[in-house]
């Protein structure tokens, strides 16, 4: 501990030596009776001040939690002299909160008698945050001395977005060879009924309808739909984080999406990968199971938008985290011009690919006067050409905000994709 003396000590000994100095010069007592019992008060300070000996444990009770729920801090302190006033300082990071509102506790030590100290916390939002910093101060008995120390207790809380609600989710344009849940277009083995057509040399007796061969008075047989899996890639836009007022920010709304949206595939035991896009390219190539699943949802509360002014396109993403007849399914705020490049790019490649626009407009405030508004509705009718431009390579773009319905947002892709421009070949 840092022993530090405080301005009373150098006072004490400034009035007791002017005592003295003073009863000296005048030859007089009362100046030195007067003073010398602060001196003599400092030189039993000095004498007998001894650095503390305190043990101090931080601990959190949940070092993981989802979204909503509250965390506790335990301090346990100890020491083998008695502390008869501890001054105990806790950092919080931005974003956790304590109940009480106050990080500063004093608290008294019996020797040898452990003191538990807890205190709760509760996150704002999802992401990770790092208790980093515990300040101690201790009083010496005569109020002489300080001493102090801090610590950093290298504790990581864990908040995990809590998922949007899904029922459906895209179906995609193609599937993979390998079996999984997603009915295939194309036709073969499986238990999903296609259509009959009539018998021809080779087709297996077992697949003989004789219920419309009877009728028809010539053999038919049923036609099925293999089941596939599918490779679903989300495409996280971290170029930029448009920020909110009264609702969460850009990038945090797209979170809970995409967490949403992959909870869904890898409970279909569909294979599900992530590209965070931005300044800092971070991927999971796609995979399945429930190691996947806690992989996803730790790289999207890591996810935070860095400002970089470096032209990025797809090329600088792993050809193995997107690979072939991958569904890709894009969260952004289509504000930043690389992203809507890479889109477009992945487009061009043959990709499928669909654009959930998390809407800055919802997130700006009321514009100010006739200049702003002018402005605002410029900046809408430049966004609507952009959407139609994605549409016109049979991209289809929906925009959702927080607090509106992602369930709704998926319909209305799947309404494009029915009746929109096919797919590219």
């Amino acid at each position: 501990m840092t022993r530090r003396p405080s301005p009373r000590l150098g006072a004490y000994l400034l009035l007791g030596v002017a005592g003295l100095f003073t009863g000296a010069a005048l030859g007089r007592p009362e100046p030195v009776i007067l003073l010398a019992p602060a001196l003599l008060a400092a030189l039993v300070a000095l004498a007998l001040v001894e650095d503390p000996e305190l043990s101090i444990d931080v601990a959190l009770q949940r070092d993981r939690l989802l979204e909503g729920h509250d965390a506790e801090l335990t301090i346990r302190l100890l020491s083998p002299r008695p502390v008869r006033w501890l001054e105990l300082a806790i950092g919080l990071p931005p974003g956790l909160v304590a109940h009480d509102s106050s990080r500063v506790l004093g608290l008294r030590l019996q020797p040898g008698v452990q003191r538990h100290v807890s205190v709760g916390v509760s996150p704002q939002r999802w992401g990770i945050y790092r208790v980093d910093q515990i300040a101690v101060r201790i009083r010496d008995r005569f109020g002489f001395f300080a001493f102090e120390t801090a610590m950093d207790p290298g504790l990581a809380l864990r908040v995990f977005p809590r998922p949007e609600a899904l029922r459906r989710v895209l179906r995609p344009a193609a599937t993979q060879a390998s079996a999984g849940n997603e009915v295939s277009r194309r036709l073969g083995e499986g238990i999903e009924f296609a259509g009959v057509r009539p018998h021809v040399p080779g087709d297996e007796i077992r697949r003989v309808n004789w219920r419309i061969s009877s009728r028809r008075s010539e053999l038919h047989v049923n036609e099925l739909h293999p089941e596939r899996s599918t490779d679903v890639v989300i495409l996280l836009d971290t170029f930029t984080d448009v920020p909110g007022t009264a609702q969460p920010s850009s990038l945090a709304t797209a979170v809970r999406a995409a967490n949403g949206i992959a909870d869904h595939y890898l409970r279909r035991r569909d294979r599900v990968g992530l590209i965070a896009f931005g300044g800092s390219i971070r991927w999971l190539v796609p995979s399945m199971g429930l190691g996947q699943s806690y992989r996803i949802v730790d790289t999207l509360i890591g996810a935070q938008a860095a400002a970089s002014f470096v032209w990025k396109g797809v090329d600088l993403i792993p050809p193995r985290s997107l690979p072939a007849k991958a569904l890709v399914i894009a969260l952004t705020p289509l504000v930043d011009v690389r992203t809507v490049e890479a889109l477009l790019d992945l487009r061009g490649r043959g990709f499928d690919l669909a654009v959930i626009e998390v809407s800055p407009e919802a997130l700006l405030p009321p514009p100010g006067d006739d200049l702003d508004g002018a402005i605002r509705r410029l900046w809408a009718m430049q966004r609507e050409l952009l959407r139609d431009r994605f549409g016109q390579v049979g991209v289809p773009v929906v925009v959702w905000s927080s607090g509106a319905s992602l369930e709704a947002a998926l319909e209305e892709v799947r309404a494009f994709r029915r009746h929109g421009r096919p797919a590219l070949a």
